[in-house]
């Protein structure tokens, strides 16, 4: 690695786009300290070009939603996807690093693997859920698979592609150091309330979908709060408002309020994960807040609901046996799940209020959601030995990957 190699990495979506400028930031660190340097080329967002990634093509470009959005920007998202082939063809990077993205990155690793290039595919899509189909891409075109959660490794292993488990990123993080006196001051709440967290989604169609029913069952905790719980005599909603939200969907979300939660002592407060921390209890729309509500350690309960016909689509295609990640982890039903028609503002508050006050219920879930962070931290290979945080793992499988391709091209080449 005399001189500077070139490291491809691309990223579509707001999580991996995060990601992919740590990976830039370790890379480069951990090339520094071994005298080296490389450059970097791909597909990002603004982080990742502020790390030090030479774009080739805007993320935001390429991460359309929904059926209708992708047939409506076809013309461009081919065009970008030419550009980016272009690029790779043209600059030979050494290896790449594809961080989740699917649709698009399967199509990049193809190309990859036809020029002898080494594909590094990081944060698996799920194709344990569903699309099995799709793993015979990943055992054509992907070298390594570095996944993100712990039975993900077992399930590529058994379909003859090398795997390994690196660590969730989002495990890696801090607690939140906001303390509760001041968050409380920030969001104008009262500090002796139970505060319970109201987490629907973060697209505007989730937070249609999800919002009034756990406005409803706001409703009845409120009302039922005295009784209930000696630990809850009043209550306070948190709503945790993403910043990628734009002005209209805001103005949606205080529609929703206003037709749903009148009366209701709900604040939107902007950071979701000090939110979790110091809430009671939340309700947790199935996705990635329910990864942040385990791994803070904050009970909760999972909903989730779709079209009727997309329901019975996926009950077809999807063979998992739970929805909830935290549940797929454990390998058990840790967290209640409202699924569907189960989904009812009753159930929710069936669910929650057996969470508020200290006992048996409440200790119980928090002791096991304790037991999955610890599943999704870093490995240790023998006792007192940490391979790392996830992004320095992917570093380091990346370099030691890159270091063997090059070795083997040099002995071709002699």
């Amino acid at each position: 690695m005399s001189e500077p190699s070139t490291i491809f990495i691309s990223a579509g979506e707001a999580s991996g786009e995060h990601y992919g400028a740590l990976l830039v930031e370790e890379l480069k660190r951990q090339l520094k300290a071994n005298g080296q340097s490389a450059r970097f080329v791909g597909m990002g967002g603004a982080r990742m070009v502020d790390a030090g990634l030479e774009r080739v093509v805007r993320s935001e470009d390429m991460a359309v939603m929904g059926i209708t959005e992708v047939v409506r920007h076809l013309p461009r998202i081919y065009r970008e996807f030419r550009r980016l082939k272009s690029a790779i063809r043209a600059q030979r990077p050494d290896i790449a690093v594809l961080i989740d993205f699917p649709d698009i990155h399967f199509k990049l690793a193809e190309e990859f693997h036809h020029l002898g290039i080494p594909v590094i595919f990081f944060v698996s899509p799920q194709l344990w859920a569903w699309k099995k189909h799709r793993i015979k891409l990943v055992q054509q075109y992907v070298d390594k698979m570095l996944v993100i959660f712990p039975f993900e490794e077992q399930f590529y292993r058994e379909h003859g592609v090398e795997a390994e488990f690196v660590g969730h990123p989002l495990a890696d993080l801090p607690l939140p150091t906001v303390g509760r006196e001041q968050f409380a001051h920030e969001n104008d709440l009262d500090p002796t309330s139970c505060w319970i967290g109201l987490l629907p989604g973060s697209r505007a169609k989730e937070i249609r979908d999800n919002l009034p029913e756990m406005l409803a069952a706001a409703q009845i905790l409120l009302l039922r709060a005295p009784k209930a719980t000696n630990s809850c005599r009043s209550l306070e909603f948190l709503l945790p408002l993403a910043p990628t939200l734009r002005t209209a969907q805001r103005k949606m979300v205080q529609a929703l309020l206003n037709e749903h939660g009148k009366g209701l002592p709900v604040r939107l407060v902007t950071d979701a994960r000090a939110a979790l921390l110091h809430a009671r209890a939340s309700i947790v729309a199935s996705g990635t807040a329910t990864v942040e509500a385990a791994l803070i350690g904050n009970p909760f309960v999972v909903v989730y609901r779709v079209s009727p016909v997309t329901y019975q689509i996926a009950k077809r295609v999807v063979d998992v046996p739970f929805v909830a990640m935290a549940n797929l982890i454990a390998g058990k039903l840790v967290v209640p799940e409202l699924i569907q028609s189960a989904f009812t503002a009753v159930n929710i508050v069936q669910q929650i209020e057996p969470l508020l006050p200290d006992g048996t219920p409440r200790e119980s879930m928090m002791k096991e959601l304790a037991q999955i962070r610890g599943l999704l931290n870093a490995r240790q290979t023998s006792p007192g030995e940490q391979l790392g945080n996830a992004i320095s793992r992917v570093a380091t499988i990346t370099l030691e990957q890159l270091s063997a391709s090059l070795l083997v091209h040099e002995t071709v080449q002699s």
